[in-house]
């Protein structure tokens, strides 16, 4: 199967037909093989019945339900577990990313060896306060952080070699991270495409400022996990023994200053406590990173790897 194609959605009865047949007419008329997987993320309209429409007239179009909302990465997950095209393509329900860039993202993946491609709308049709403005600020800050340069993390038209979506989790507001995650698993051949955006034909959009500040906090956990999940006392001891022996050296001071002069009263100053404190802190921070290396030597996935090459 050449592509495989996943669409989260939520309340998106409206541009479904529509979006399913365009995706359709796209794969038919390049001569793909492919299949379109629908994640209905606990929608309240009727999406789930108008997937089930779509699956009886074309049974390459398959569809998951959630129960409840869980959320966009919590879909993705879960199709992606599902996917069997070589390469895999995610886009949105709301009829704002446009079917007929899929070959070109697909060419780009098998002919020009990208591990991952990211579209970039370049030119938007959203809200600028609620969209426009939040997501050049989280793009920003993700390129500085990650140190991959996409001017469109969020967009959610990309193509992924199926090899990389197997090999990451997605929660939370992760979805976001994608090629963050896949740096990290070894896959560093990134690419972007400036893709159409169009402006929303059906239903309000679910995005707002609060998306992105659990975003911003996704990303250092990202950041985190990536850099120290399988050494923590790399971070957690370091910082627990520079607190240490900066609150050590304040007592060996105030020790020092006792023994030159015996009315010297070391508990009257607040220096003491401070250094005290700091040390209780320092070795706090120590046993959690020991605690850490204990719990990571012991998890299932210590010592998986991504191999590239085995011979």
């Amino acid at each position: 199967m050449n592509i495989s194609v996943i669409i989260p959605l939520k309340d998106e009865a409206d541009s479904l037909p529509e979006l399913c047949s365009w995706i359709k007419n796209v794969m038919d008329s390049n001569g793909f093989l492919f299949e379109v997987i629908l994640i209905d993320d606990g929608s309240r309209d009727r999406s789930w019945d108008v997937i089930n429409a779509i699956h009886k007239d074309d049974h390459r179009f398959h569809g998951i339900k959630f129960k409840r909302n869980y959320g966009k990465s919590a879909a993705l997950n879960v199709a992606f577990r599902e996917a069997i095209g070589e390469v895999v393509i995610t886009m949105d329900a709301d009829l704002q990313d446009s079917p007929d860039e899929i070959p070109a993202l697909y060419h780009k993946v098998v002919d020009e060896g990208y591990d991952l491609v990211s579209g970039w709308k370049k030119k938007r049709y959203d809200n600028v306060l609620t969209k426009n403005i939040p997501s050049k600020l989280f793009n920003a800050v993700t390129r500085k952080m990650s140190g991959i340069q996409l001017n469109d993390f969020n967009c959610g038209l990309k193509a992924y070699r199926n090899e990389v979506i197997k090999h990451v989790e997605v929660y939370g507001e992760m979805h976001r991270y994608i090629p963050v995650l896949a740096k990290w698993a070894g896959y560093d051949r990134i690419g972007e495409k400036e893709v159409e955006h169009r402006a929303r034909k059906y239903g309000t959009s679910k995005f707002g400022w609060e998306r992105f500040v659990n975003g911003f906090l996704d990303l250092t956990t990202i950041m985190f996990l990536g850099k120290f999940g399988k050494k923590p006392m790399q971070f957690f001891g370091l910082l627990g023994t520079l607190a240490f022996l900066i609150g050590f050296v304040f007592i060996a001071y105030l020790v020092t200053s006792k023994l030159i002069d015996f009315n010297f009263a070391i508990t009257s100053r607040p220096a003491f406590y401070i250094a005290l404190t700091i040390m209780i802190i320092g070795t706090q921070l120590f046993l959690a990173g020991f605690i850490g290396e204990l719990i990571a030597r012991n998890s299932n996935d210590r010592n998986t790897y991504n191999i590239d090459e085995k011979f």
